[in-house]
Formats: C-alpha cells, structure tokens, sequence
C-alpha cells in the first residue's frame, strides 16, 4: 500500500481510523494506530467526561482533555527515536455547540488533521487559519462535496486537503435518509463515490493541488480496500473494526458488545443531532420505543438540541455505553459489526488490513 500525503504531511499506510464518541477513541487508540503508520483519531465528543468539573463546566473540560489527549497520544505513537510513522488529529462534528472553539483549540493544539461532519463544515478553513492542521469534510454525497468545496472555493480562496466520503454502511450518525438504510441493496454507491471523485478533481486543478478521497463506511478486510482503491479512493476509513482491539479507550463490556453481535441486533435510530444512527439494540432502544427519556442534566453538547423534546440525552447514553452499561447506554456500530469475532491488538489488525497478515 502507498503512503498517505495530505499536503506537507505524510503517513507510511493510507488507513485512518475513525473517530467515534464518547470516549471510544482517545489517546491510546489514536496513538497505536498512528505508531502503526496510520493516521489516528480522537473524538472530540464530551472528550472531557472523565474530568472532576464535567457536570459543572463540560465546556471547559472538553476543551482542557482535547489538548492532553493529543499529547497522549503524540507520546504513545513515538517510537525509539521519538519520530511517528503516521499522523494524529480530531474528529469534531459540526452540531457541538460551540463548533468553532472546539476546531480552533485542535489546530492550535497542534494537530495533525481535523475531520469533519455530522452536518457540513461550511467555515471550518475560517477556524484552522494561521495553522498547518489540514482539514477534510466529511461528505456522503456528490452534491454535498459540491457545496462544500464550493463555498471553501468563494469564500476562503482555498480548497480541502482530503475529502472523508463516508457511505451509508457506516456506524454512528449518517448522512442518508432512513429509507435508504433500510434499503442498502437499492444504492448504487460505487457510482456515487466516482462521482464525488470527479468533483474534487476540478478544484485540484484550479489549486494545482492533489486531494486525496478517503472512503469510509462499512470497509472490513483488504479486498474492501482494493475495491475502494480500484474506483479511485486513495485511502479507507475503519472505524468499528478498531474497537475489538487492546488499545481501544471503550470498557471491555463496550468491546465485548460488538464482539457478541448478530446481524439481528443491528438497528437504525434517530440521534438528538437530528440525523440517523446505525447502532446495537439493546434495553435501551427497547424502551426508547414506548416511550422517551426525560432529561434531568443539560449538557450543553449539541447546537440544536432542545432537552423538552428530544427523545434522550445522547451524552449521558454515550458515556453509560462507554463505561460499560452496554444495556442501558447508546452503543454505535457499523453494519458489520457482527463479523467481529475476537480481541485483537491495533498492530495485528493494521498487518492484516495493509499487508493481508494473519488474515
């Protein structure tokens, strides 16, 4: 497999893996990968539940573990030498409330990219100015990327440094409509990845500048790989295949969970944020389906949340997942979780998914 070169910035293997909150991928998981060659991501989704001010200020305490989580992580990927064979950033969803403090605390902090969706970025190259942080959205249609490098062409004279095109098999929030996810087998998505390709191509060259499509949604072994790279991507995104692993922050029970799961378990819900999510059923969708989940704590984590109405409060359900109460929390997935068989370590899953060891 070929190096990954996002602008100035180069990683050994053109493998990213996904960003997922809460507290899923932090510093250990996104460290590994990068150590691996990858490029790692730490969610920044109520990154800071584990800080003693969460309840009181969680704005602050987000803020405060996104830096030390990136130091973490930048610690845990160097080798002997004190060098990395790949590249460490943030996943930040455009719905966090205070979107832009969030992306502007990444750069500075010094990452290496920032990836984002869960809505679209349109000001993003706004926050990220004055530093060497590059940037990608993440997009699941060609009018989406159409709208998107568009806007970044008028307004910020500039174009992405790699584009994330996310499909409809993906585990988390999704950008499709629940018809289309109940109907997987109606979309013809090959066709619209070329088309997003195609897209982009014509603001490399107004740039005179390569922009690497990196696809991510439902890829699981090195011939969904070859695939991607034979319509055009030059990199994937794997995101619940990394879970399984060591290194992953989630709790064992949270492993366990995708470990254990039937194809029967998987299920389409609808998200606070307002958009789909694919995730494992459990007690808890069960009884979100007679009836919702009042609210009792604010948290402040979304931009259009309003807690009167929203069936749950999707912060509370992410960390009781994450700590372990996979029963009564929010466990996110992709549609093959459950050819997830075992444990794994972050250097054994990166061998078989580059190099077809072990597999």
């Amino acid at each position: 497999m070929k190096p990954l070169q996002i602008g100035d910035k180069l990683a050994k293997l053109p493998l990213i893996q996904g960003g997922m909150g809460v507290g899923v991928s932090l510093s250990r998981l996104a460290g590994a990968v990068a150590r691996a060659g990858g490029i790692g991501i730490i969610s920044t989704a109520q990154i800071g539940f584990r800080e003693a001010d969460f309840q009181k200020d969680t704005k602050a305490a987000n803020l405060r573990a996104m830096v030390a989580e990136l130091k973490k992580a930048r610690d845990i990927a160097a080798d002997a030498d004190g060098k990395c064979q790949g590249l460490i950033g943030y996943n930040i969803m455009v719905a966090t409330k205070d979107y832009a403090d969030y992306v502007k605390t990444a750069a500075h902090a010094g990452a290496d990219v920032i990836i984002s969706g869960a809505g679209l970025p349109v000001d993003l190259p706004e926050y990220v100015t004055g530093t060497d942080t590059k940037i990608a959205p993440i997009v699941s249609s060609e009018k989406a990327a159409r709208i998107i490098l568009k806007m970044w062409d008028r307004r910020y004279k500039r174009t992405a440094d790699f584009v994330v095109i996310e499909g409809a098999h993906a585990g988390g929030h999704l950008g499709f409509s629940r018809d289309q996810l109940e109907n997987l087998e109606t979309l013809d998505y090959d066709h619209e990845i070329r088309e997003i390709i195609a897209c982009k191509a014509l603001y490399e060259e107004k740039y005179g500048t390569k922009i690497p499509v990196i696809v991510a949604g439902g890829i699981f072994d090195r011939a969904d790989i070859d695939h991607m790279t034979e319509l055009g991507a030059d990199g994937v995104q794997i995101a619940s295949r990394f879970v399984a692993t060591e290194e992953c922050d989630a709790s064992d029970a949270y492993k366990n969970a995708y470990i254990n799961a039937k194809k029967k378990d998987i299920q389409i819900i609808q998200s606070p944020v307002g958009m789909p999510g694919r995730a494992l059923r459990n007690e808890f969708i069960k009884e979100l389906e007679i009836a919702r989940k009042p609210i009792t704590k604010c948290y402040n984590c979304l931009e259009k949340c309003e807690p009167r109405s929203v069936p749950y409060c999707i912060t509370k359900a992410l960390i009781d997942a994450v700590r372990g109460d996979v029963e009564n929390g929010l466990v996110f997935c992709g549609e093959n979780v459950d050819r997830i068989q075992k444990m794994t370590t972050v250097h054994e899953l990166m061998q078989e998914l580059c190099y077809g060891i072990g597999s």
